[in-house]
This record gives structure tokens, C-alpha cells and sequence, in this order.
């Protein structure tokens, strides 16, 4: 009740009530001229709060199709420029993570941080045998801080749940119980140095994306070492033209790395927003300019089983054909939607959602009014949240703004079916069966040699035997059951019989 109250508080102290329609001032009919202090009011609100608050202005920072400009660019701060702890706080935390003083670590490390977050800030350094490194600590308190958030979404959730006729659909416990494990990661750098090293692996060589080298030696729960990464901020589209950066490749780059991570790897950036993603330019074995992306800070990174890849996948491939009654029956195959669901009727709600998107960039499409839409839909035919996916929705959301903000005219459909029809043919085809040959192989290798051995055991302890004595205990069960039963209908004609006799 007291964080309730606390944030109650703070609303009411930064006048956030003045961002509703209803209590804007008169102006422009947007209230920016009349109201020009509202933006930077709404970042100093959400900077209060603390780190959960942050990161929902964080997401909604790369939403410019849904906000209005002065709000965006005030939230884009969030992502970086969020004020400071002490650096002597940073200091003793470096000392105590790798437990010696910070001259034997580092030949000079920064005072100031170079970018500060909700949940960390980053100092640079060089090692002494010359390496630039970077490196990141965890704000003091900062877990205590998610904990009062986390219980009071978890009790909003639970009232939710209760109250609301939607709760039970759209599972926001569950939801809430997803969006604390992973933060739950995010405070543990040793698992963010992990994340890293995994993603690093996974794009090893790769021309579209390059991620940092982790330095075990001086990581800790609270503290992460890692190789520096030069490079621009992905928001900073003027600066990567002016370097001979082809942004049109630049946005198409991003969409199969994401499906790259998504479909290939099963485990993805799930915290894509600006202030996480730079951009280095490089020139190919050509001579041209291209822009490769840096990713930053791993602590919120999303999984997916194979099953839930298959079955992602297939949805997409036939949204991308158009294919709304596969789709439709996807969903009741999977029981997102009620088993007496009319797949008739539902493939033909979908088509409404998604015909007028199709064969447009994504400047002509209106998010806003396509997940109203959606979400319309999803009411109507009581579809389930699937809480395993809260994660990939975040980053599609991210996603997608950061596309409008490199390439507005950037067909994702167009972008993302070729990938993902290769994918399903390395996946259901020939290609797929020898992948999963050679995963099985070691073991068959194992288990076929046991086989002579299992057999025999099976046949010594004499199954015939054990099932024979089964079923005559259960033959005599049955005999007893017939038994009971020829008695009960004698009684039952004995009875019969007298009362006819009374009758006459």
C-alpha cells in the first residue's frame, strides 16, 4: 500500500493527469504548445519510480507511430541517460566483485559512467595488458526496488484476475510471474555474461551482427567485464548515412537477424530498444559500406522450445500467404482458442485484422488501429494469452519501431518471407531429417548395443507368466461382478413377482 501510495504521489506531483485528454490544456488540439514542460514532467516521473517504470518508458520510447514526437524523443533518454549513482559506489563495487583494488584490475578506468540505465550504468576502463574494456555495475538497492514492484504488479494482477471478465483469458499472473524471472536474471550479471558469450557463439563470423567478449576473469554477481564495442547509436540515422551506411540494407539486416534468433537459435535479444543497439560501419570484400549491428546488454533474453518454433513459424509463413484458415485452425490445434470455436468464423475475423496491413511499408500501416483491432478479435473468441511469448511480443513491438524509425518504407512481410521459407525447408525437408540424424546419432550410438542385453532381461523375468496370472485375476473379478449382478435381477423378479401376486 505504501508503493501504491508512493506512486499516486509522484503522479500527482509531476501533474501526469494533465497527459489525459480530458485535463489537457487547450492548445494546438495535441496540448504541446500549451503544455510544454509535459514531456520531460513524464520522464522525471518514470526516473522516480524506478527501474520497472523506466523500462515501460523505454518501450514506449520506440513507439513514434503511437506518441507524440515530444514525448518520444523525452523517453529516448531512458535508454541511456538515466541520472547516475555515485561512482564511488561504482568503484567499491568493482573492488568488492573482483575482491582487489581497482588499480590491480584496471590501468585506468572512467570516474564518470558513459551511459547510465535503470538497472545498471557502465564505466569504461583498459586492462593492463592494454585491452579496452567496458564495464558494467549494478546500482545499489536496486534489486529491493524491483521487489516492491514486482509484488505490487503480482497483487494488481491477482485483482485483475478476480475482478476483470477478461482475467482468466488473458492470464496477467502468469504474465507477471514470466516478466519477474527474467528480471530476476537481469539483476545477476554472471548471467548476462552468459547470455552474452551464448549469443556471441551463436553469430560467430557473421557479417550482420557482432556482440562483445566477455573477460571472466574480473565478473561477478554484480559486476560484468567486457570487450568495448565502438560504434553509432541506431537512432542516430543521419550520422550512419552520412558514414555511407545503405539504411534500407541496414533495416533489412535487422529483420533476419531477428528471425535468425528466433527460428535458427531459439534464444533472442529480448531488450532491443535503441539505447542497446550500434551500429559499426564496415566495408565488404567490394569496397561498400555496411552497416554491421553491435548488440548491448543481455540481461533480459528470450527462449523458445522447438515446438513453439514449428508452430511460430508455420503461423507466420501463412500469414505471410495469407493463409487465414490455416492459421485459424493453428490456433484451435494448439487450444489458444475454445475447442467449439467455428473456424470458419474465426478465419474470417483474422482476415479483417490483417488484410489491410498486407503489401504496405510500414509508414501506411496504423499500429494503433491494428491492435485495437487485434485485440478486439482476440476478446471476441476468448483467445488465451500464451505467457511463454510475452517476451518475443515485447521485442516484435520493439522491433517494428525501430524499423519505422531506419526505413518507414521497409516491407517487413516481403523481408521476412524468404527467410522463413528457407528455414521451414532446412527444417521439414531432407535438409531437416539429416540435421536430426546426426543430433540422434550419438544416441542410438549409445543405446543399441544395450539392446540384446535389455531384451533378455525382459524375457527372463517371464511376462507371459505375469500377464497370464493378470488376467485371471481379473476373469475371476469379472465372475464375482456377474455373480452380484445375477442376484441383484433374481431379487429384483422375486420382487416383481410379488408385487403382481398383491396386484391380483
Amino acid at each position: 500500500m505504501r508503493r501504491l501510495a508512493r506512486i499516486l504521489f509522484v503522479a500527482l506531483r509531476f501533474r501526469l493527469y494533465r497527459l489525459l485528454p480530458r485535463f489537457a490544456p487547450r492548445g494546438d488540439g495535441t496540448g504541446a504548445a500549451a503544455d510544454p514542460g509535459r514531456a520531460a514532467r513524464l520522464r522525471q516521473a518514470l526516473e522516480t519510480l524506478g527501474p520497472i517504470f523506466v523500462k515501460f518508458g523505454q518501450v514506449l520510447s520506440t513507439r513514434r507511430d503511437l506518441l507524440p514526437l515530444d514525448i518520444a524523443d523525452e523517453l529516448a533518454k531512458l535508454q541511456d541517460e538515466v541520472p547516475p549513482f555515485a561512482s564511488e559506489l561504482a568503484i567499491a563495487e568493482v573492488e568488492r566483485g573482483t575482491g582487489k583494488p581497482v588499480a590491480e584490475v584496471f590501468a585506468e578506468i572512467s570516474r564518470e559512467p558513459v551511459a547510465s540505465a535503470s538497472v545498471a550504468q557502465v564505466h569504461l576502463a583498459r586492462l593492463h595488458d592494454g585491452r579496452e574494456v567496458a564495464v558494467k555495475v549494478l546500482r545499489p538497492g536496486v534489486e529491493a526496488a524491483i521487489a516492491k514492484d514486482v509484488a505490487l504488479l503480482e497483487t494488481a494482477a491477482a485483482l485483475m484476475e478476480r475482478l476483470w471478465a477478461d482475467g482468466r483469458r488473458l492470464k496477467p499472473r502468469e504474465v507477471v510471474a514470466e516478466f519477474a524471472h527474467h528480471l530476476e536474471d537481469e539483476l545477476d550479471l554472471m548471467r548476462e555474461a552468459a547470455n552474452a558469450s551464448q549469443l556471441r557463439r551463436n553469430f560467430e563470423g557473421s557479417a550482420l551482427l557482432a556482440v562483445p567478449q566477455v573477460y571472466w576473469d574480473w565478473c561477478s554477481q554484480r559486476v560484468m567485464v567486457m570487450e568495448r564495442m565502438i560504434g553509432t547509436p541506431v537512432s542516430q540515422v543521419d550520422t550512419l548515412r552520412a558514414q555511407g551506411v545503405d539504411i534500407a540494407q541496414l533495416a533489412r539486416a535487422g529483420v533476419e537477424i531477428f528471425f535468425t534468433q528466433v527460428f535458427r537459435h531459439g534464444f533472442f535479444h529480448a531488450d532491443m530498444h535503441p539505447g542497446n543497439i550500434f551500429v559499426e560501419a564496415v566495408k565488404d570484400a567490394a569496397g561498400r559500406v555496411r552497416g554491421r549491428y553491435i548488440a548491448l546488454d543481455f540481461g533480459i533474453m528470450g527462449t523458445l522450445t522447438e515446438v513453439d518454433q514449428n508452430y511460430l513459424a508455420q503461423n507466420f509463413l501463412a500469414f505471410f500467404n495469407r493463409d487465414y484458415r490455416r492459421v485459424a485452425q493453428a490456433h484451435l490445434d494448439a487450444g489458444w482458442v475454445p475447442p467449439a470455436t467455428r473456424v470458419d468464423e474465426f478465419e474470417s475475423a483474422i482476415r479483417a485484422v490483417c488484410e489491410p496491413i498486407f503489401a504496405r511499408p510500414l509508414k501506411e500501416i496504423s499500429f494503433g488501429r491494428f491492435l485495437l483491432r487485434l485485440f478486439q478479435t482476440s476478446r471476441r473468441f476468448n483467445v488465451e494469452v500464451q505467457p511463454q511469448l510475452v517476451m518475443l511480443q515485447k521485442t516484435l513491438l520493439n522491433i517494428e519501431g525501430l524499423g519505422r524509425q531506419l526505413d518507414p518504407d521497409l516491407d517487413l512481410w516481403q523481408t521476412a518471407k524468404p527467410f522463413l521459407e528457407r528455414w521451414m525447408d532446412e527444417q521439414v525437408g531432407w535438409r531437416g531429417l539429416l540435421r536430426t540424424i546426426r543430433r540422434e546419432a550419438p544416441f542410438w550410438a549409445a543405446t543399441l548395443p544395450q539392446v540384446p542385453r535389455l531384451v533378455h532381461r525382459l524375457l527372463a523375468e517371464d511376462p507371459p507368466a505375469a500377464l497370464q496370472r493378470a488376467v485371471e485375476r481379473l476373469a475371476a473379478e469379472n465372475a464375482r461382478r456377474n455373480n452380484l449382478l445375477g442376484a441383484l435381477i433374481a431379487l429384483l423378479a422375486a420382487i416383481a413377482a410379488l408385487l403382481a401376486v398383491s396386484l391380483l
